[in-house]
């Protein structure tokens, strides 16, 4: 996984052009980041969740998570709730990146998972359940000036997470 995080990021980084200052991220914008997860713990199946971000500089934000991902399976039942906090570094000022409708960043989180499963209603077990190190690096493209599309590989709700960001 993590070769795959940092393969993405030297991707990224190398196709796209870079001459100057953007835009894209500023302080003191909030972000409203809402999706999909895929790929999540165990048989969690599709997972939902967002996060929300306030920017506190010109290159990093700070805010809050939730997740949540679950399966009924042959009287199984599986659940995965996480929520925590988490820290981005927008990297288009590092980059010098000169394009106002990307933001790229990367970022860490603290946070605790809860994880519950029963078979039948007949008790269960919350194994695997605790605190837990966040990671991700993402991106978003702006269609307008307050909405954008996200994808970010890593964080709480699944592997890969696709979804639509708002501007505030």
């Amino acid at each position: 996984m993590k070769k795959l995080l940092t393969l993405t990021f030297i991707i990224a980084a190398v196709l796209i052009s870079s001459k100057g200052y953007s835009q894209a991220y500023k302080n003191g914008d909030k972000l409203l980041n809402l999706g999909i997860g895929l790929g999540t713990y165990g048989y969690g199946g599709l997972g939902f969740g967002g996060s929300f971000e306030v920017g506190v500089t010109d290159d990093i934000s700070v805010g809050p998570l939730v997740g949540y991902s679950g399966t009924t399976s042959f009287g199984a039942n599986f659940s995965v709730f996480t929520i925590g906090g988490r820290g981005s570094y927008h990297l288009n000022n590092l980059i010098k990146l000169d394009n106002d409708k990307v933001d790229l960043y990367a970022g860490l989180g603290l946070g605790y998972r809860n994880i519950k499963w029963d078979y039948n209603g007949l008790g269960g077990d919350n194994y695997g359940s605790g605190v837990l190190l966040l990671a991700h690096v993402g991106g978003r493209y702006y269609f307008t000036d307050k909405v954008a599309g996200f994808a970010e590989l890593g964080s709480g709700f699944g592997t890969l997470q696709l979804g639509v960001a708002f501007k505030f």
